[in-house]
């Protein structure tokens, strides 16, 4: 599985979408047309405004380059992250899912 980290974007979810396609989307069109069988992109944490443009993204992505299955994970520690990488290789059938990471008193992630 490839993973791709998304670094930077604005705070406002109308500017971040947009440096999301100009500067992002190019990049992901490149490790999805080598065909590897799968992608998570890491974004970093944001607040609720931007879940719904981030899920559109990923949910496109991965009907465009369906079979490659592509996912996204956000915020959380190092431990959930790994954790969430680790379940998203794994999990064959899932594609198309943007993943919130919260672990704070979330309990014991079982992997």
């Amino acid at each position: 599985m490839a993973l791709f980290g998304i670094e930077r974007l604005d705070d406002r979810p109308s500017l971040a979408v947009a440096q999301f396609h100009a500067q992002y989307l190019p990049q992901i069109a490149v490790i999805l047309g080598q065909g590897d069988g799968a992608l998570t992109l890491t974004f970093r944490p944001a607040d609720h405004t931007h879940r719904a443009w981030r899920l559109a993204a990923v949910q496109s992505l991965a009907r465009e380059y369906a079979p490659i299955r592509v996912n996204a994970i956000c915020g959380g520690s190092d431990a959930a992250r790994a954790a969430a990488i680790a379940y998203l290789d794994r999990a064959d059938g899932l594609t198309g899912q943007y993943l919130p990471l919260d672990d704070a008193g979330a309990g014991v992630v079982i992997a």
